[in-house]
């Protein structure tokens, strides 16, 4: 089972992987660290800094079988690390994978999980992100590999939130909770596009998923994640501008809406990809818009059902703790189109009800038995509908 104090909304943070890859060492992680308190993210939840791939010596172990951190990244090692990020308030992710190498080709972690496990619990990490490159393609020996993780990380005694990364080929809604999992990725990587694109890597190709795609696959399994356990739709693209290792030409700055806002409303889990250190104001206003997080981080950790589909244009439907719901029109097409919501399909009952646009934060209507919005192409319209007396 699963530890009831972790993830109980789903978790929030900062990766290095969308931006830096493998060029990240000791100063910028601290810089980041710094940055997240200095802006205000961490006051709006953003609590997490993972060092994703390429933070250990890439020839192998030492004499004793651990993993050590590349001193010219990392002079002062991850435990000092951790003590820094700590001091600041916050907690700190690490990197691992579920074979011989990572994705990059440093050393995993199959066949040393407890010891790994233990090395890291010393450090004082606070998260693991456990990838699956490079391992057997079964659903069984994925299950059976993330158990021995899952167990190696309860053994240590510390409470450490385990991330499964194995990008939802073997249905892990189905079994990362009985791993031990926190969350688990139900997609490839997602990249700065709208649309999915091919990528071509030193010696072979792959698919970068698109923005509008995942919102399929939230609309599939929103019934799997909750409490303790989220679909994690993959870390935010968010402020990257093209930038970055999961670069596919940039979204627009509706489109980072859209995607902000359905992360929300899917329950995701919100790791930051781009830089903070340099957070333009209009990057800040998504990653830090209150009324937003708060339909993401609602206690009541219902993810959001897609209920109506007219052509290109849908709506979804998240219910609240507070008795309220939230709703999200958006428009996957490519022209501007009125979207009408009508109580009945989302729920409420007919009578008085206060429409507030979220992006926005003002009140924008009152209705009775239906609401119609102009929706402009790849737009997401966020609005919270609170019945009245």
């Amino acid at each position: 089972m699963t530890s009831k104090s972790l993830a109980a909304t789903p978790p929030m943070g900062w990766n290095s992987w969308n931006m830096f890859g493998n060029a990240i060492h000791e100063e910028m992680i601290r810089e980041t660290a710094d940055a997240v308190v200095a802006s205000g993210l961490k006051d709006c939840g953003y609590e997490y800094i993972v060092i994703d791939d390429c933070w250990s010596i890439k020839k192998g172990r030492d004499a004793n079988g651990d993993l050590v951190a590349d001193p010219n990244r990392f002079p002062n090692g991850i435990k000092a690390l951790a003590d820094y990020v700590h001091g600041l308030g916050l907690k700190i992710g690490i990197y691992s994978d579920a074979a011989d190498r990572t994705c990059a080709g440093y050393p995993g972690s199959y066949g040393f999980e407890a010891q790994d496990a233990q090395l890291w619990a010393s450090w004082g990490i606070d998260f693991l992100k456990y990838d699956y490159c490079n391992a057997p393609e079964d659903q069984a020996t994925a299950i059976e590999r993330y158990s021995r993780m899952g167990e190696a990380l309860r053994e240590t005694g510390r409470e450490v939130l385990f991330s499964l990364c194995e990008w939802g080929g073997r249905a892990p809604h189905l079994w990362g909770r009985s791993v031990g999992g926190h969350m688990w990725r139900v997609s490839g990587d997602v990249f700065d596009s709208w649309i999915d694109i091919w990528m071509m890597a030193e010696d072979h190709g792959y698919y970068g998923v698109g923005v509008d795609v995942s919102l399929d696959i939230a609309a599939d399994l929103y019934e799997y994640g909750g409490p303790g356990g989220w679909n994690d739709l993959d870390m935010l693209v968010v402020g990257l501008r093209g930038k970055g290792q999961v670069s596919g030409g940039g979204l627009s700055p509706i489109e980072y809406r859209t995607h902000m806002a359905m992360w929300c409303m899917a329950c995701s889990p919100l790791m930051i990809g781009c830089d903070v250190r340099a957070l333009d104001q209009e990057t800040a206003a998504l990653l830090m818009n209150r009324e937003v997080l708060a339909v993401n981080q609602d206690e009541l950790g219902r993810p959001a059902r897609r209920v109506k589909r007219l052509g290109d244009c849908e709506v979804w439907r998240k219910p609240l703790s507070d008795g309220c719901v939230a709703v999200a029109l958006v428009n996957r097409g490519s022209v501007g189109s009125d979207i009408t919501v009508k109580a009945s399909d989302v729920g409420l009952l007919d009578g008085p009800k206060l429409v507030r646009n979220l992006w926005d934060q003002e009140d924008v209507a009152d209705f009775t038995l239906e609401l119609t919005q102009r929706v402009q192409p790849h737009e997401t319209i966020l609005l919270k509908i609170t019945p009245t007396p």
